[in-house]
């Protein structure tokens, strides 16, 4: 747990400076040139040190459907992926790892997993995704995606009217298995960390949404939900409450400082006001809202208004990735074509910032992680400034988050504790789960989804398509 990294390049506020950074006991002890020795002896020459990323909005699950998924806005595709999600304990167990490894791999040592649960085996599927992450050694924020009504609900009704199906389960009992895994399974001083997580005001009744505020508040949990990722949500959220949803959820007390929120690409002005009022964070997901048609989050505008922005992946079978460098470089320069005020436009070292301590805000943890401060924990990342992808020598930052990094991860330390070395997990067997996916998975030829096809003709009619 004590190391010392020697002569390694860090940001600075003028550029970069060649120093030592000393770790104790999980702690970032001291950041100076010419510090002594402490524990193991890291070679830190020409290397860039970072604080770890988080990846602040996943569905680890989804990795089995990754590269397959039609053509569809999200209304349209969530019922296809439910069509093809059977999941069982294995697969959730496997692609948890899978989401881990290429997070770790891509600079993060966080992960906000949105995880999907099995029904009729809500806990086990918690404490499955729970055991992967362990083993791994990554940070994890496990939030189980919970709702309450049933996907057509979804839908907007346009000027007709709509009966939608009972959900299967009763929202106490919802309730009452996430209170079950918060007794379970969270325990922040174990890397293992359990927010409450209602999908989002589409699929969600009031009463979810208060019963885990008082969940959020009795046990001190972060809160994380979609918000407004399409435009059927903007209506949706008119016919479900006159106003709008960021309105409504401010009216019922989900907003806060511990509240992430995934999307926003369709909030108004007033709704912009009320998350820079409520202290909430953006978790911006650049490339499910392009692969999804959902839109361009005005993201430019949320950080003039002072909101808290972050970056998060999604689902595999959204994006179909989970590097979290590529989620970082598009969502930073997508925005060069949203404002022509080049002032505005995100650096890459500002891009570096939103994706560490903006994630650690957004999970109450500002104070503890995020930057390469003394008395944080050493969430840390070593990029080898060698790799073939990060040449010729310009700025390293500038390389790492506009270029395509290959390879360049040399180093992943999660609260002290290296995990990656020589650019392998050391944790666990790769070549195991490489072969674990492929034998669970098999090539598929081209498919149809029946709910899709059910509900295609009522959304292309509200839609005005």
């Amino acid at each position: 747990m004590n190391f010392t990294i020697q002569n390694v390049f860090i940001s600075v506020e003028d550029g970069y400076a060649n120093c030592d950074v000393q770790v104790i006991n999980g702690t970032i002890a001291a950041i100076a040139p010419h510090l002594d020795i402490v524990g193991t002896l890291i070679n830190g020459k020409n290397k860039l040190l970072l604080p770890g990323f988080v990846n602040a909005h996943t569905h680890s699950s989804e990795m089995w459907q990754r590269g397959i998924m039609s053509a569809f806005p999200l209304e349209l595709w969530l019922a296809e992926l439910y069509d093809f999600a059977p999941l069982d304990l294995e697969k959730v167990y496997l692609s948890a790892l899978g989401t881990a490894v290429e997070t770790l791999l891509s600079g993060g040592t966080s992960v906000v997993d949105h995880l999907v649960l099995i029904p009729g085996k809500e806990l086990e599927t918690i404490a499955t995704a729970v055991r992967a992450y362990q083993e791994v050694g990554i940070r994890a924020f496990v939030a189980p995606l919970i709702q309450d009504e049933s996907l057509s609900a979804s839908i907007p009704s346009g000027e007709g009217s709509q009966i939608h199906e009972p959900y299967f389960r009763p929202t106490t009992a919802t309730l009452e298995i996430i209170e079950e895994a918060v007794r379970l399974f969270h325990r922040p001083d174990e890397g293992v960390s359990l927010l409450v997580a209602p999908t989002g005001i589409q699929l969600c009744s009031d009463d979810l949404f208060l019963g885990c505020i008082e969940l959020s508040d009795r046990y001190n949990l972060c809160r994380h939900s979609h918000l407004l990722e399409t435009k059927a949500q903007e209506k949706l959220a008119l016919e479900k409450y006159g106003c709008s949803a960021v309105e409504h959820l401010k009216h019922i007390g989900y907003l806060s400082d511990r509240t992430t929120l995934a999307h926003c690409v369709w909030l108004t002005d007033a709704d912009i006001a009320i998350l820079a009022e409520t202290k909430s964070t953006v978790v911006h997901n650049p490339l499910s809202n392009l692969r999804l048609g959902s839109g361009i989050a005005p993201i430019l505008k949320y950080r003039q208004a002072g909101i808290n922005v972050t970056f998060g992946c999604d689902g595999a079978s959204s994006n179909d990735s989970q590097d979290l460098l590529e989620a970082i470089k598009i969502g930073s320069i997508l925005h060069n074509v949203t404002d022509f005020d080049y002032q505005y436009w995100i650096t890459p070292r500002q891009a570096v910032e939103m994706a560490s301590l903006g994630g650690a805000k957004g999970l109450n943890l500002g104070d503890q992680l995020g930057s390469l401060t003394v008395g944080k924990k050493a969430d840390l990342v070593l990029y080898d400034l060698t790799s073939l992808s990060l040449l010729p020598r310009t700025d390293p930052i500038g390389l790492l988050v506009l270029g395509r990094p290959v390879h360049a991860v040399e180093s992943v330390w999660v609260d002290g504790r290296q995990i990656v070395a020589d650019g392998k997990v050391t944790t666990i067997n790769i070549e195991d789960l490489k072969q674990s996916l492929f034998h669970h998975s098999q090539w598929q030829p081209k498919r149809k989804s029946q709910t899709a096809e059910q509900i295609e003709a009522h959304y292309r009619k509200v839609m005005g398509l």
